[in-house]
């Protein structure tokens, strides 16, 4: 009598694949001291609090005159120059009856409450300006502390810089910035068939013989994302070698990170040889593509407890290694460093293409922006077929079971932001 076959694992939905995974991501320990010159796209570690006003005091937005408004009640008044006030210069106050020429940026003179633009005076041969049009009181004036208040937080612990962000941190004063220390991550693929670009000419390939293209976005995603990159290149593919890999590894980084051999055949090694040194759970995510998924952790060489490295195997398929990285890594790495914006929010979008053949998992289309403002669709959505990604500039996130007809709204996650 034969035995039933086993039952194959529940897919587990996305939404539970990021929370439990998210939930293992504790933020490192240690902080970098950078320039704010060097700092983009690190994490804060402190928030960021002004000592200053910015700007420091009332100052100008035009080049023009400043006046006290209530002396001019009517258009046409002439008003003698008292002073000159370029940028940087401290003024004399105003004196009454005067008008003060003044520059973009330049402090306002104490006793005048209004800016009238040069573009409305006329200038006297007898050093006085005619006011063409009467002026109310504040305009063309920034008030001190209209961007900055002091003592305000600007930027926030677990913010993660970008330029704006290093504009605003200088305008307070600050040239130096404490910023989450930089994850370390190994990174290896396995497969027998993997050859390196330079190493075999096109011509030469053996059959079955592939170039190995995960490698190399795999590691420009890490180090967009701020990360120290050990990369070991192709592991061969036996348990041994990839056990040894693996314990090489776990002792200096944060994260050890693969692509290939996640699945469950007879040469993927990665399970077996995690679970030999430490812990795995193998997840069928209900996403498409990017189905085989696992995480897991590896001791530090020597140690007994679980406290070494993360593991996290992503499926060789290049497209889905791609996903899986923008939807699931890049949240952990940033949680990694502490950082509080973790997700990139969907934007509603018309699809400018029909769908009709629905997918029980969660399918993530690739897609591009048209002329007209909607979406449109790579023709080819096949996980092995990498020139979607370079093609597309978003993707499209389907639910499970759905189709899209022509002019249906759907959620659109850009790739600028997912890329960051």
């Amino acid at each position: 009598m034969s035995s039933a076959p086993p039952s194959r694992p529940a897919l587990r939905s996305l939404d539970d694949a990021l929370t439990a995974l998210l939930a293992q991501a504790q933020p490192l320990q240690g902080v970098d001291t950078v320039s704010t010159f060097e700092a983009d796209g690190r994490v804060l570690a402190q928030d960021l609090v002004s000592s200053l006003q910015v700007p420091p005091q009332d100052n100008s937005s035009m080049d023009g005159y400043a006046v006290r408004s209530a002396e001019i009640a009517d258009e046409g008044v002439p008003l003698p120059v008292s002073q000159r006030i370029p940028a940087g210069t401290a003024p004399q106050p105003l004196q009454p009856g005067t008008a003060a020429r003044i520059f973009t940026g330049a402090p306002v003179p104490p006793g005048a409450d209004a800016i009238v633009m040069q573009e409305d005076t006329e200038v006297l041969d007898d050093q006085r300006v005619r006011i063409l049009r009467v002026p109310a009181a504040g305009q063309w004036i920034r008030a001190s502390g209209e961007d900055i208040t002091r003592g305000s937080t600007v930027l926030a612990r677990g913010e993660r810089m970008g330029p704006a962000a290093q504009g605003l941190a200088a305008s307070i004063g600050r040239d130096r910035l404490q910023v989450a220390r930089r994850p370390r991550v190994a990174l290896f693929s396995t497969g027998d068939e993997l050859v390196m670009p330079g190493q075999v000419a096109p011509e030469a390939m053996q059959p079955g013989a592939i170039y190995n293209s995960n490698r190399f976005f795999l590691r420009s995603l890490l180090q967009r994302l701020g990360c120290e990159v050990q990369d070991l290149g192709v592991v061969p593919d036996t348990r041994a070698a990839t056990v040894q890999a693996l314990r090489e590894c776990a002792g200096g980084n944060d994260l050890i990170l693969t692509s290939g051999g996640v699945s469950v055949g007879e040469e993927d090694h990665i399970k077996p040889a995690v679970q030999e040194l430490g812990s795995l759970d193998f997840w069928q995510i209900a996403m498409k593509p990017g189905k085989p998924f696992a995480y897991g952790r590896i001791p530090s060489p020597g140690s007994a407890q679980l406290q070494g490295a993360h593991f996290i195997g992503l499926p060789g398929n290049p497209v889905s290694s791609f996903i899986t990285f923008v939807l699931l890594v890049r949240p952990f790495l940033l949680k990694l460093q502490g950082a509080t914006r973790l997700e990139v929010p969907a934007v509603s979008m018309p699809a400018h293409f029909d769908w009709p053949r629905a997918d029980r998992r969660r399918e993530f289309l690739r897609v591009r922006r048209d002329v007209h403002g909607g979406l449109e669709l790579f023709a080819n959505q096949s996980s092995g077929v990498l020139t979607s990604t370079v093609w597309a500039d978003g993707l499209v996130d389907n639910p499970g079971g759905r189709t899209i007809a022509r002019g249906d709204l759907v959620r659109f996650l850009p790739l600028s932001e997912l890329l960051a």
